[in-house]
């Protein structure tokens, strides 16, 4: 007998549960950025001390993480105009152009709010026909948040908290994780807060492994999603591929912190962060 009994999946539960849809009304398209506010960034800005920059970004060339064949690509760049094309200029002025052709996911970079969804429903209601070909994302484009992604940002090291240089394969860091890790460095995650979250997977692309980088990744899993809901964490960036723990600890299911992040946070996350 064929069984038609509809599964019930622990992160659309949570989902329901957990919801921020609505939250800021039926046409929001930012989600949990609705925590940065003007006051917010004013009192990050008076955090600053040395005036130091950290450059979190993976290199964006054709040295990316993803192999030759695959639905992604690394970056390839093309020269359109070369000094030589220009020589003959009467004035002796010569200039050069190239162009980029990438998928936006081969180095480091932000998911927005029409990436992933479930039951046909991306973040507030959007229906996945919203986006389409001919106008891309026409609802929860990544443009709607830009200008709300400067605030305080809070790294938690959790490979530290564990005395290790990076987490084991498929480790999935957790509610308890993050409140131990706040408690060591004696920080504490606030509303509107940018949440960077590091496991040390990155250094596998560092060292040149990168079927190692892209395999059984260490990260966030269904647990912490209470957590970032309650401390109303705006965003969240992570330093593996996948931003959650791969392969899913949930049964059947792909990536149902992806999932589970489009109702409870509502907000964008981060794929990898050179942390």
């Amino acid at each position: 007998m064929h069984d038609t009994t509809t599964p019930v999946w622990p992160h659309h539960e949570l989902g329901r549960e957990l919801s921020n849809w609505g939250r800021w009304g039926d046409d929001d398209e930012i989600g949990t950025l609705n925590f940065v506010t003007p006051e917010k960034r004013v009192r990050s800005a008076q955090l600053v001390r040395t005036g130091r920059v950290f450059d979190l970004g993976m290199p964006f060339d054709k040295n990316g993480p993803f192999p030759a064949g695959g639905f992604r690509i690394n970056p390839v760049h093309v020269m359109t105009l070369l000094p030589s094309d220009t020589a003959a200029s009467k004035d002796g002025g010569i200039s050069a152009d190239d162009m980029i052709i990438t998928g936006l996911q081969s180095a480091t970079q932000w998911d927005g709010l029409a990436h992933v969804g479930y039951d046909g429903m991306f973040y507030n209601g959007v229906p996945a026909a919203a986006v389409n070909n001919f106008t891309g994302a026409a609802r929860n484009a990544f443009p709607k948040v830009i200008e709300r992604l400067v605030t305080r940002g809070v790294l938690l090291d959790i490979p530290r908290l564990k005395g290790v240089d990076r987490l084991p394969d498929s480790y999935e860091v957790t509610a308890e994780d993050l409140s131990a890790a706040e408690e060591r460095q004696g920080v504490r995650v606030e509303s509107g807060d940018i949440l960077l979250l590091r496991t040390g997977w990155y250094q596998w692309f560092l060292e040149g492994d990168r079927e190692h980088f892209l395999g059984n990744a260490a990260g966030p899993g269904l647990d912490s999603c209470r957590w970032l809901h309650d401390r109303e964490v705006a965003a969240l960036a992570v330093d593996n591929w996948s931003g959650e723990v791969w392969p899913s600890k949930v049964p059947g299911s792909v990536i149902p912190f992806h999932q589970g992040c489009d109702k409870v946070v509502g907000g964008v996350s981060a794929g990898v962060v050179g942390l």
